[in-house]
């Protein structure tokens, strides 16, 4: 397993919307909308002009009046989430957080969600660039299931679900669908390529069945195997770097 320390952010002079990318900001093409909008300022000057250069070691930057503050080590986990924990950094109701099970110094935050009782694999990270990649629909990123049902799953319906099915939110891509175990149809394995909000959930639901269980077992083909409920890891630097190339990004980091 490798340690924090081999993943260093870059030093000395960064263009600007990279610099925003990577503090979790938004993504570069949207840090160019900001610094077009006139919305971005470095050391209380405003910027509007695409490609500019930060000195990182030096310049503060601010976006919307809010300063960006970038660590200097890119970190990234793999967590295995457990029930009634909220996929935040911090809750104003107090409740459990993942942060409350991962302790890391530098400011992480999750890339994407998972609804309170949905347990499993969740990744976690400061390199906005990669988590807004992962998280943008085109790159299509595989996430795996384990639904538990309250009954079983009939053949038609699951054909439905391979092929895509309406939501209130438009239709969905084709989901795998595959039948776990001895449960007779009740255990179900599914793999979708969105994240649309409870998706799993209403994908079941819109054909009449109750998601018992739900747990993600995989998010881009990594696993929470070796960590029971609540624990979590680095990932190694193959890992990173398979994910950099689902992403589509240059692993220089």
């Amino acid at each position: 397993m490798k340690t924090r320390n081999e993943y260093k952010m870059p030093k000395g002079l960064v263009r600007l919307n990279k610099f925003i990318a990577d503090a979790g900001v938004c993504s570069r093409r949207k840090a160019d909308e900001l610094i077009s909008e006139g919305k971005v300022k470095i050391n209380g000057t405003l910027v509007t002009e695409l490609g500019t250069k930060v000195q990182t070691e030096r310049d503060k930057v601010f976006v919307n009046g809010k300063q960006v503050v970038n660590l200097d080590k890119l970190v990234y986990i793999a967590f295995n989430k457990p029930k009634d924990c909220i996929t935040t950094a911090s809750d104003e109701r107090g409740r459990t957080t993942v942060m409350d099970y991962v302790n890391v110094r530098e400011r992480i935050f999750p890339i994407g969600r998972l609804d309170r009782n949905t347990t499993g694999i969740l990744l976690l990270t400061n390199d906005g660039e990669l988590a807004h990649k992962l998280m943008h629909p085109r790159h299509e990123i595989k996430k795996a299931y384990k639904a538990t049902l309250d009954k079983v799953l009939t053949k038609d319906d699951a054909r439905k679900l391979e092929q895509g099915i309406r939501l209130s939110d438009g239709k969905t891509s084709p989901a795998e669908v595959y039948t776990i175990g001895a449960a007779k149809g009740k255990i179900i394995g599914i793999i979708i390529h969105e994240g649309r909000n409870r998706q799993v959930h209403r994908m079941f639901e819109s054909f009449g069945y109750e998601v018992e269980k739900l747990d993600r077992v995989a998010y881009a083909d990594i696993t929470y195997e070796g960590l029971s409920k609540g624990e979590w890891r680095h990932l190694t630097k193959p890992e990173v770097k398979k994910l950099m190339e689902m992403a589509g990004i240059t692993a220089t980091k």
